[in-house]
C-alpha cells in the first residue's frame, strides 16, 4: 500500500525518511484556521490535520495519507510560521526565557478503493528557551531561515542553541511525532513491515516515548526512553525498595527540617510536573542520593555536618538538581539497565520481579554519576537555593568542609564524596554560578573541557 505524506515540510520528510519509509510527498492546499477562538488548542491542529488529510485523500484511489499540523503557543499567542523577517524576530524575542507549548495534531487516513478509515491524535510538548539577545538572532538568521518553521527556529539545527530544556518528545517540536504516528497506525491495523535496517533502535523509541532535554553543560541534547509517568511509576519501585533496604529517622524535628527546605527548592525548580519527597537516613554517612520521579534521600549524618539551613539547602538543591536533569533515568540506561527499567514501569509493585529490579537500580544510582551530571547539579543546586531565599555562598562553605573530611577520613564504599567531582572542580563551577571572581587554586584545578 502506497505512503504519501500531505506535507511540504521538509523536517516531517526527513523524519519519515529516518524510519526507513518510502513514501510520496502530496503536498495539498487548504484553507488552514488560525485561530484556536472557541476551541482547544488540541482541537485546533487536529482539525487543520484531518482538513491536509481529506484533501489528500481526494488525489489517490487507495493509500496511506499522514498529515500533520503544528503551532507553538506562548500565554495565549499562537506562534505559527513567520510572515517575514521582522515577524520571526519578533516572535523568537517574546519566546526568549519563558515557556511554550508546541501542539502537533497527527491524522492518517487509510483509503482502499471508496473505504476510508481515519484516525485523529495530537502530542504536546512544553519548550524552555534562554534569553536570547539581538545578536543572537540575528546571527542565527544569516545561517537558517525561519520562514519555514512554527516559532521561527528549528529544535534539530542551531535553534537547538536556544533551549535550554524541553518536557515531551522532541519529534512534536519538530513536525510529526513519531510515536503517536505509530500509535495511530496502529488504530488503523497498518502494519510497518516496510521498515528498513536504518530503525535498530526505534521498537524501543516507539513504545516508551521520547524525551529530548538540553543539558546547559555539555551543549547536547540528551534522549530519554521514558516518559514522565513511566518515571515516577519507576521512582516510585526504586524509593519503596530503598526504604526497605534503609532505616529512616524517627525524629520528626530533623524529617521536617529537611521536608521544609525540600519543598522551598521545589517550588523554585524548572521542573514541577511531579511531586518530590524528603526523606531522612538514620545512619551517620555524609552522603544524599536522589531517585527517579522526585525522591531525594539525605542522611542524618549530613544533617548534623551542615552549619545551617543554607549550607542543607545547597545538598537538597543539588540533588532535585539530579531530578530536573533526569540523571538516574540517563545513569540506568547507560548501564545496560534496559530490563530492569521495562520490570520497574510494567510489573506490579509488589512482585517479588520488580523488587529485584529496584534493587539493582538502588544500588546503580546510589554510586554516583558522571562527573558533567555533578557538576550540572551543582550549578542547578546553586541557583535553586538562590532562588528559594537560601544563601548561595553556603554551598562553597559547605564543598571546603567537605574537602577537609575527604582528606581526613577513607574513603567507603558508598559515600558523598566518593561519587562526586574533585572538590576544587566543584568549588569552582559554583562560583561560576554565582559569577565570583576565582582564585588562583580555583583557575589550576580547570578541566580540558570547561563547563560554561
Amino acid at each position: 500500500m502506497k505512503i504519501y505524506l500531505a506535507s511540504n515540510s521538509k523536517a516531517r520528510k526527513q523524519l519519515l525518511e529516518s524510519l526507513g519509509l518510502k513514501f510520496k510527498v502530496l503536498p495539498v492546499e487548504v484553507k488552514e484556521r488560525s485561530s484556536a477562538k472557541g476551541i482547544s488548542y488540541v482541537k485546533l491542529v487536529q482539525l487543520n490535520a484531518a482538513k491536509k488529510a481529506k484533501a489528500a485523500a481526494l488525489k489517490v484511489k487507495e493509500g496511506v495519507i499522514i498529515s500533520a499540523d503544528t503551532i507553538m503557543v506562548g500565554g495565549k499567542k499562537i506562534f505559527g510560521k513567520p510572515k517575514g523577517l521582522k515577524d520571526a524576530k519578533r516572535t523568537l524575542k517574546l519566546m526568549s526565557g519563558k515557556s511554550q507549548q508546541v501542539y502537533t495534531g497527527v491524522a492518517v487516513i487509510k483509503k482502499i478503493e471508496d473505504k476510508e478509515k481515519t484516525s485523529v491524535s495530537y502530542e504536546k510538548t512544553t519548550v524552555y528557551m534562554d534569553k536570547i539577545i539581538d545578536k543572537e538572532i540575528d546571527a542565527y538568521f544569516k545561517e537558517v531561515s525561519p520562514l519555514d518553521k512554527a516559532g521561527s527556529f528549528d529544535i534539530q539545527g542551531k535553534g537547538a542553541l536556544f533551549v535550554r530544556r524541553i518536557e515531551g518528545c522532541l519529534y512534536n517540536v519538530v513536525g510529526l511525532p513519531l510515536r503517536k504516528l505509530y500509535v495511530v497506525f496502529k488504530k488503523l491495523d497498518i502494519k510497518l513491515f516496510f521498515l528498513t535496517a536504518a530503525c535498530y533502535l526505534l521498537p524501543a523509541l516507539l513504545l516508551s516515548g521520547c524525551s529530548t532535554e538540553y543539558n546547559i553543560v555539555t551543549g547536547e541534547q540528551e534522549m530519554y526512553y521514558y516518559s514522565t509517568d513511566k518515571e515516577v511509576q519507576m521512582g516510585q519501585a526504586i524509593a519503596r525498595e530503598a526504604v526497605k533496604q534503609l532505616k529512616l529517622t524517627d525524629d520528626p524535628l530533623v524529617q521536617k527540617r529537611v521536608e521544609d527546605i525540600g519543598k522551598k527548592i521545589a517550588a523554585v525548580c524548572d521542573r514541577k510536573e511531579i511531586s518530590y519527597h524528603f526523606y531522612v537516613v538514620n545512619e551517620k554517612d555524609i552522603n544524599a542520593f536522589s531517585l527517579p520521579g522526585g525522591y531525594v534521600f539525605v542522611y542524618k549524618g549530613l544533617v548534623d555536618k551542615v552549619d545551617n539551613d543554607d549550607e542543607l539547602a545547597g545538598v537538597i538543591g543539588h540533588e532535585v538538581g539530579h531530578i530536573v536533569a533526569r540523571h538516574s533515568i540517563k545513569r540506568l540506561q547507560g548501564s545496560q539497565l534496559y530490563s530492569v527499567l521495562r520490570i520497574l514501569t510494567a510489573a506490579a509493585p509488589k512482585t517479588a520481579e520488580a523488587g529485584a529490579a529496584a534493587d539493582v537500580a538502588v544500588t546503580q544510582l546510589m554510586l554516583g554519576y558522571s562527573r558533567e551530571d555533578e557538576l550540572l547539579a551543582d550549578q542547578l543546586g546553586t541557583r535553586y537555593a538562590l532562588l528559594a531565599g537560601y544563601d548561595p555562598n553556603a554551598m562553597v562553605t559547605f564543598l571546603m568542609k567537605l574537602q577537609q573530611i575527604e582528606k581526613k577520613r577513607p574513603l567507603t564504599e558508598i559515600s558523598y564524596y566518593k561519587t562526586h567531582p574533585y572538590v576544587p572542580d566543584r568549588i569552582r563551577i559554583v562560583k561560576q554560578e554565582l559569577d565570583k571572581g576565582m582564585n588562583f587554586n580555583d583557575y589550576i584545578n580547570i578541566q580540558d573541557q570547561p563547563h560554561k
